[in-house]
């Protein structure tokens, strides 16, 4: 008994805790493989039993690919589902126009507030993030007189409905665009690009832009997974969308209305994708990367006794 004390005592502490080390390892990546496993089930299932229910016979034995041959040729869905789209098309419109309302409202507003009124940041925040505490249903309660003017002057088009949108996405947009300003320093920034002569629209359009390009395309991806999704606004506002769309062909048309929801789902998803990773390359090979016969800008220096 002394001799196994004495044997163990001469071994270094780091390879006692070696083997605990790898046991808690394992153990922690068994939990995360838990985790990924009920996560996947949970989100997978619902699309398998779309998938299942769109191949599913008439006849109720069997398989068929009817329901997705008719959503693969446009012009024949076209001529049988006109409102789908029109939906379709409505908010296409209402993404382009949604985000660019957004980032023109919001990251303008921002900057200047960070570098030169910092005592309204909080009103700010505040007055951004009041929509997730109101309902859609009592919004549209408030929107509901503002668009009978917005239909008087702009017609009831459905492009109109990126200005409701807009005020859906404060919150999230505000958020997005408030972490990659806090990451970036943006009053030192400033006043270099000042000091050389750099007017406001260029300190705003060439200089923090670039360094928050990141934190813009998160608040686009949430624009645009928002507006794809939105329903209670547009139907409640008699305007269409996507979401309209899909709710109207389904009580005509259940296969078609759940293949379009699925094959919906799947092109956000791919679109937000394709966003991520550009922006993921491009921040990896830098705002110049690529452009080696550039000229190089240089500002000449001013002296003061000069001017």
């Amino acid at each position: 008994m002394a001799e196994l004390t004495a044997l163990r005592s001469q071994v270094p502490p780091a390879q006692r805790r070696a083997p605990l080390a790898r046991r808690r390892r394992r153990r922690q990546a068994l939990q995360r493989w838990v985790v990924v496993t009920v996560l996947g089930i949970f989100f997978l299932l619902p699309l398998y039993a779309m998938v299942e229910f769109t191949t599913r016979a008439p006849s109720g034995s069997g398989r068929t690919l009817d329901v997705w041959r008719t959503l693969a040729d446009v012009r024949s869905l076209a001529d049988q589902y006109p409102d789908l789209l029109d939906g379709l098309v409505a908010s296409a419109e209402l993404v382009l126009l949604t985000v660019a309302l957004m980032l023109v409202l919001l990251v303008p507003t921002m900057i200047w507030v960070r570098l030169r009124l910092p005592w309204l940041r909080r009103p700010m925040e505040f007055v951004c993030l009041l929509p997730l505490t109101v309902p859609a249903i009592v919004l549209v309660v408030v929107l509901a007189p503002v668009y009978a003017w917005v239909a008087y002057f702009l017609g009831p088009a459905s492009w109109t409905l990126c200005f409701a949108y807009a005020i859906l996405v404060l919150p999230f947009a505000y958020r997005a665009l408030d972490a990659g300003l806090q990451a970036v320093d943006v009053r030192t920034l400033s006043e270099a690009a000042r000091s050389l002569g750099a007017g406001w629209g260029t300190v705003i359009t060439r200089v923090v832009l670039p360094n928050i390009r990141s934190a813009v395309l998160s608040a686009s991806f949430l624009s645009v997974a928002l507006v794809l999704g939105e329903f209670t606004v547009a139907n409640l506002l008699s305007r269409t969308n996507v979401q309209v769309a899909i709710n109207l062909l389904g009580k005509r048309d259940p296969s078609i209305s759940v293949a379009v929801s699925l094959a919906a789902l799947l092109i956000a998803f791919a679109l937000l994708l394709v966003l991520s990773l550009a922006g993921i390359r491009r921040r990896r090979r830098g705002p110049r990367a690529g452009r080696t016969d550039e000229p190089v800008l240089a500002v000449t220096p001013v002296s003061l006794e000069e001017t």
